[in-house]
């Protein structure tokens, strides 16, 4: 960080902190109070941490707030004046994380304060208003009563939400993402009813496609497969409806997903994933053709078509391999989870070890929180490979992880994997190290 990001840091924390009316003295007193809220009283006097807030907004040599103090402070800066919780852009929070980077914090920080705070929220019982600043929350009101103020503005701050809502997989039970999502996908349905100005229709459209598509896989994560259908429905027709055959081409592969595991057969899924082949390669994005292509391999693995599998899994690396400059859907889909389908399509109609092997590749590659429910998919489907390795004590132990990480989040479809990798161990149900396995099953799914 140059000398002037740390100064603009120190500035914007000193704004922050005049906006609410609040000396040094008072800044200190909040961030003991809401220590001590949190059960995490500071052992400092009040003229201590004065001393401290000083520091961070020092106009010669200002520094970082120390990790504890950024948790106080972000808590602090969460709450409007209004005693309303604000996450959004434009809100104070926003400013405070934006001051932090300036200041020379890591996005990887940055990124976990938001998320604790979003989950502090999502269990106050809050939602997607949170994450739309103040200003953002009366347009969204005013749009709704007046469909003729929608502006592009307007669309991106919703675009945004969807994509804040989606990012927090992993992190936040499936079940309170669905709570977050629901108002912009009311406000989508109400929108497109409605009589907004026509140059902004499109991108509307996008939105809608997107939020509806989020929305299908959480309903159906959270068992309320109805719904699922319906917004998977609304969804293709609004994908359908911009021009982009690519966007169709996701929510055709979204749904294929969510119909493997709530629909007997793969018929309905096969004819899903065509589909999403067909619109992918009709697309602009190479990444979701690859995607498209690699779903491709699964559903003929599953099908025990070995020589269809391996061939649309070389054109999906084919397609992982190409230029990718200038695609509009660039980090859909990676090499990590590309290995996952090579490990299912060895799983299935190739060698067991090979699976094992590729499973191991993509889950220690699938790093990121957004990938939580993705690794522990991958690492059930490593298990089932030690199984038909004949390491069934192995397995269990993998599955350990996989049990804790489908309960932290509700996921449906680890789940599902996870009950089918027990049945593949029911052979050694009489060792201790089964009954344990379905001990911990039992008290974190139910099951």
């Amino acid at each position: 960080m140059s000398a002037h990001d740390r100064h603009v840091g120190a500035a914007t924390l000193k704004r922050l902190r005049l906006a609410r009316g609040w000396s040094l003295a008072d800044t200190a007193r909040a961030i003991i109070r809401k220590a001590a809220d949190l059960g995490q009283p500071l052992d400092a006097s009040v003229v201590s941490v004065q001393r401290s807030v000083a520091r961070w907004e020092s106009s010669t040599a200002p520094i970082l707030p120390g990790e504890r103090y950024q948790l106080l402070l972000a808590h602090l800066y969460a709450r409007g004046t209004g005693g309303q919780t604000c996450l959004g852009t434009g809100s104070d929070f926003a400013e405070f994380l934006d001051a932090l980077a300036h200041l020379g914090e890591s996005e990887r920080r940055l990124g976990e304060l938001r998320t604790l705070l979003v989950r502090t929220a999502t269990e106050a019982g809050g939602g997607l208003l949170a994450l739309l600043g103040p200003s953002t929350q009366l347009a969204l009101s005013a749009a709704l009563s007046d469909p003729g103020r929608l502006d592009e503005g307007l669309l991106d701050t919703m675009r945004a939400a969807v994509v804040d809502v989606n990012g927090q997989i992993g992190s936040v039970p499936f079940v309170r993402l669905q709570l977050m999502l629901a108002p912009v996908v009311e406000s989508c349905r109400r929108l497109l009813d409605a009589a907004v100005p026509e140059p902004l229709v499109p991108g509307l459209r996008v939105v809608a496609a997107q939020a509806y598509t989020l929305g299908g896989r959480l309903a159906f994560e959270t068992r309320d497969d109805a719904a699922s259908r319906a917004l998977y429905a609304a969804a293709t027709t609004a994908a359908g409806e911009v021009g982009a055959p690519w966007r169709r081409a996701v929510v055709h592969m979204s749904r294929a997903l969510v119909t493997l595991y709530s629909t007997p057969g793969i018929e309905a899924a096969q004819q899903l994933v065509d589909a999403a082949v067909r619109d992918a390669r009709a697309g602009d994005s190479v990444t979701v053709r690859a995607r498209a292509h690699a779903l491709q391999a699964e559903i003929a693995a599953r099908a025990g078509q070995e020589r269809h599998a391996r061939a649309a899994l070389a054109l999906a690396w084919y397609d992982m391999d190409a230029d990718r400059d200038g695609d509009p859907a660039p980090s859909s889909f990676s090499p990590a989870h590309l290995r996952g389908f090579e490990g299912i399509t060895s799983l299935y109609v190739g060698d067991p070890a090979a699976a094992h092997d590729e499973f191991a590749r993509s889950a220690a590659a699938l790093k990121a929180p957004r990938e939580r429910v993705q690794r522990a998919i991958v690492a059930t489907d490593q298990a089932l490979a030690r199984i038909r390795l004949d390491e069934p004590q192995s397995a269990a132990e993998l599955l350990h992880d996989c049990i804790d990480a489908a309960s932290s989040t509700g996921g449906r479809v680890a789940s599902i994997r996870l009950r089918r990798a027990r049945a593949g161990l029911r052979p050694w149900r009489h060792e201790d190290w089964f009954a344990d396995l379905d001990d911990h099953l039992i008290d974190s799914l139910g099951a």
